[in-house]
């Protein structure tokens, strides 16, 4: 039997393009598929798809994160050996403000960063002004007292309310917030004989307040010098994991 010549054009390869022809549309399809599927996902859906993603991919979590409370769910442990020292030292201070009766103007609050010792703009300072008052020199002896003892880094921040301020001394008050978190820092080290190496200072101004400066009663909680005592894995605001 003769054998039959084989045409030059056909060399067996025309399927090989429908092959990749449609491999492409197929991609198209799912690239389009999750365009739609991001345009109506929730946060929480996209959460949990990243997190499989991570564990597929061997990504692995932990490290140093900054000090946030939306990336700390739990915050501190009650059974911890951090919380269990900032609690002994809360009920501490809390004693010694219900004797002397400064109930309204040092405030205490255990957050995942530390313990807050939150003091009012008048007990420590005339109004836009950064000397130390004497009876505030007072009060932060015995404060200093309290945590000289202590092992913890302390970060002292200044608040302001909205009023501007600006003269000779103080351009603003960035400044005005600066110098008093500043002096509350002196005065721990010259008078309280804390730890230079523990300490830190910070100034807000006006961009922190607790309350909505509408009142006149509002500006002055905002009027604050804020101590805290960090938790021991934490110093200046970053977290071991």
């Amino acid at each position: 039997m003769a054998r039959q010549k084989k045409s030059k054009n056909d060399d067996g390869g025309g399927a090989g393009w429908l092959a990749t022809y449609g491999d492409m549309m197929t991609l198209l399809l799912c690239f389009f598929v999750l365009l739609y599927s991001f345009s109506s996902i929730d946060a929480e859906k996209f959460r949990m798809m990243m997190d499989g993603l991570q564990g597929k991919l061997g990504v692995l979590t932990g490290g140093k994160t900054i000090s946030s409370a939306e990336l700390i769910e739990s915050g501190l442990d009650a059974n911890s050996p951090s919380y269990r020292q900032l609690s002994n030292m809360q009920n501490t201070i809390s004693q010694y403000i219900d004797k002397q009766g400064l109930q309204d103007d040092i405030k205490l609050e255990i957050t995942d960063r530390g313990l807050t010792i939150r003091f009012s703009g008048k007990i420590l300072f005339d109004l836009g002004r950064a000397e130390i008052k004497n009876n505030g020199q007072g009060i932060l002896d015995n404060i200093a007292g309290f945590i000289k003892s202590m092992p913890n880094s302390i970060v002292v921040e200044g608040h302001t309310d909205n009023w501007p301020i600006s003269n000779s001394q103080f351009p603003s008050n960035w400044e005005l917030s600066t110098t008093r978190a500043t002096n509350v820092i002196r005065y721990f080290i010259e008078e309280g004989n804390i730890n230079p190496a523990r300490l830190s200072a910070a100034g807000y101004s006006k961009y922190k307040p607790i309350k909505s400066n509408n009142t006149k009663e509002n500006r002055a909680i905002n009027r604050r010098v804020d101590v805290i005592i960090l938790r021991m894995d934490q110093k200046e605001g970053i977290i071991n994991e």
